[in-house]
């Protein structure tokens, strides 16, 4: 296949060709582009051709992944993807602003601490619950539903212990069914519930409140506001020099049971209908919007999607409890909670469009209409993303640019090597010896190799990428003090 990068004006914007089609929008340096595998170079094409598929973008932190790149926003009028959502539907960042000072964390003895305070409350790793902690909140069957349907509604968070107020910092606080309803919902989950496909539904639902394996972390930060950003820093929420909350989860295994579930089901009809995949990929399944397998998908990712905004919101109320037992008086707010595999309906050059991101973060600038009544109108959304412990992670806003990439940036460094290379190649006693050197304490008594800040892309490159294209601008630094994994080595991914 063809992977020349046709360039363009802007020395981070280039192009890829794809025959008889419109071409690939590429976000990166060269240096980036000379890194981008073969594997997901033949997916981007693959996913460009695909039916209904209209606009593909590939962004810096771009690899290999399910059928779709992860790194990649793919727009389509008339069909929905799973495979550029993924099996961790509506994975997510979300960011907690707490007014304690950055000298509190000082003290190794306090971030500790912490640490144990936070894991009373939150579990991490694949299949873990709420009963695998002590102080837990307890999530009924009656309340689970509730949560599927309506989100982080008021009555949700108030049996939850969420202020509600943190809703209005959520991209989306809630979804809707295909037919913009949420009794779609319910009536959804009662026939998945009836025909079988949810019989651990009970157990996903006590996963609330939990991260999963995998990339999922929680990891305290220090905020350094960059100059010259320190108005647009206040209208967000985030104080210089004090101490935040960053989290990277999403739906758990919630999540990856109605994703798997959607997937089994569009092969077996793709089989039984003798429709060729895009490609020869069996995960670039597809429906067509208005068919009964799309309103189901559709449906379904609402579900999850709708699991993984109370998972976060949760998750912060507890890290806020957890500080709040080590250092009273210690109070916080949400600065936002942002997702990156997740497909949403959208206005594209003034035509309703389903915009997927896979691994891929929405970037609404300052006026723009989807922040029409929200906090962010005048400024645009926080953008959250995540690098690495020792080099840091980042709060952005979105420019004018923004428009050229389907109004997304990345969602993070990206990988650099896979996770087997990654075990292979790294040594521990230096990984570990890194995090020491940058007096960074972990929950893990080694920290796991495939997540390495040397598996990753260099995040300063990538954030380069997006300033230079002119899609997003730095506002803060985040420095970490602490972080929560999951250092399970038996147990990856996010279910």
């Amino acid at each position: 296949m063809n992977t020349t990068f046709t360039p363009t004006e802007n020395p981070a914007i280039s192009l890829l060709s794809v025959p008889g089609s419109k071409p690939i929008t590429v976000i990166g340096s060269e240096t980036i582009r000379n890194a981008f595998d073969q594997k997901c170079i033949n997916q981007a094409i693959n996913s460009r051709l695909s039916p209904g598929v209209t606009d593909l973008v590939l962004n810096p932190d771009a690899h290999g992944g399910y059928g779709a790149p992860i790194g990649c926003v793919m727009a389509s009028p008339t069909h929905i993807y799973p495979g550029p959502v993924g099996v961790d539907i509506k994975c997510s960042m979300s960011l907690l602003q707490l007014n304690i000072p950055e000298e509190e964390m000082r003290d190794k003895k306090v971030r500790r601490a912490i640490i144990n305070a936070i894991c009373e409350r939150t579990p991490t790793g694949a299949g873990k619950g709420q009963r695998s902690v002590r102080k837990s909140r307890r999530v009924s069957e009656a309340l689970g539903r509730l949560v599927a349907i309506e989100g982080a509604s008021y009555g949700v968070c108030e049996q939850l212990g969420i202020p509600f107020s943190w809703a209005s910092h959520c991209e989306d606080s809630f979804h809707v069914g295909h037919n913009d309803t949420a009794d779609a919902l319910g009536n959804r989950l009662d026939v998945l519930r009836h025909m079988g496909l949810f019989d651990n539904f009970v157990s996903k639902v006590e996963q609330l409140g939990s991260y999963g394996g995998g990339n999922h972390f929680g990891e305290c930060e220090v905020v350094k506001v960059n100059d010259g950003k320190r108005e647009i820093a206040e209208a967000f929420g985030l104080k210089h020099k004090k101490i935040a909350f960053l989290s990277h989860c999403g739906s758990r295994g919630f999540g990856y049971q109605l994703a798997h579930n959607q997937f089994k089901h569009l092969q077996g009809l793709f089989t039984e209908r003798g429709i060729s995949y895009p490609g020869g990929d069996k995960e670039l399944v597809f429906a067509e919007l208005g068919t009964q397998e799309a309103n189901d998908y559709i449906d379904d990712m609402s579900l999850g999607a709708n699991f993984a905004t109370v998972n976060h919101l949760l998750i912060n109320a507890l890290v806020l409890e957890a500080f709040a037992e080590i250092i009273p008086g210690t109070e916080g707010h949400l600065v936002y909670f942002i997702s990156h595999n997740i497909a949403r309906k959208e206005n594209i050059d003034d035509k309703e469009t389903w915009v997927h991101r896979k691994g891929a973060t929405r970037a609404f600038p300052a006026g723009h209409i989807g922040l029409k009544d929200t906090p962010f109108f005048e400024t645009g959304h926080p953008i959250l993303l995540p690098g690495n412990p020792r080099d840091g992670s980042a709060v952005m806003v979105a420019e004018k640019g923004a428009s050229q990439s389907l109004y997304s940036v990345n969602h993070g460094a990206g990988r650099a090597m896979g996770r087997k290379a990654a075990m292979r190649s790294l040594n521990q006693g230096k990984v570990d010896a890194s995090f020491d050197a940058h007096d960074i304490l972990t929950n893990c008594r080694q920290y796991p190799l495939d997540e390495a800040p040397e598996a990753y892309k260099d995040f300063n490159e990538v954030l380069n990428s997006v300033n230079t294209a002119g899609l997003a601008t730095e506002v803060a630094r985040l420095k970490a003090r602490f972080v929560i994994k999951d250092s399970d080595k038996s147990l990856n991914g996010a279910a």
